[in-house]
C-alpha cells in the first residue's frame, strides 16, 4: 500500500477520496451506534455534508468521459445528492423507517459499491491499495 498515487492526484481528485474514506467510516461508527439521539443527529449532519462533497466533487472529475466530460458514474452522484435530499427530508417529517432505509442505501451503494469500483485496475485507489504503479 502506498499513498504517492493519491497524494500525486489533483486537488479535486484527493477532497473527493479523502471525503470518501472519512464518510465511510463515520458511515460504519453511524450504523453501529444507538440512534436518535443527539451524537446522532450531529454526526448524521457531518455525514450528510460529507456525502455531498463526494457527490458534488465528482462532478469535477472526468477520467472516463463517455457523454462529453461525463461518465455514468456520474448518474450515481446525482442518485445520491437526491437520496441525501429525501433522507433528510424524510427524517425532518418523522418517517424515521425511510430515512433509516434511505441512508443504509446511500452508504452501501454510494461508498460500499461505488468504492469497489475505484479498486479497479488502472484507477488511482488501486494504486493506492495494491501499490500498483
Amino acid at each position: 500500500m502506498t499513498l504517492s498515487p493519491l497524494l500525486s492526484a489533483p486537488p479535486v481528485i484527493q477532497v473527493h477520496a479523502y471525503a470518501a474514506l472519512l464518510a465511510f467510516g463515520l458511515g460504519v461508527v453511524m450504523l453501529l451506534r444507538r440512534k436518535g439521539t443527539g451524537s446522532h443527529k450531529a454526526l448524521g449532519r457531518v455525514w450528510v455534508g460529507l456525502m455531498a462533497l463526494v457527490a458534488g466533487s465528482s462532478f469535477f472529475i472526468w477520467g472516463l468521459r463517455q457523454v462529453g466530460p461525463f461518465s455514468w458514474i456520474h448518474l450515481l452522484s446525482i442518485g445520491t445528492l437526491i437520496a441525501l435530499f429525501l433522507a433528510v427530508r424524510d427524517i425532518r417529517r418523522g418517517r424515521v423507517e425511510a430515512h433509516r432505509s434511505a441512508m443504509i442505501a446511500i452508504f452501501f451503494g454510494a461508498l460500499v459499491i461505488a468504492g469497489a469500483f475505484t479498486l479497479m485496475p488502472g484507477r488511482i485507489m488501486h494504486a493506492v491499495v495494491f501499490d500498483a504503479p
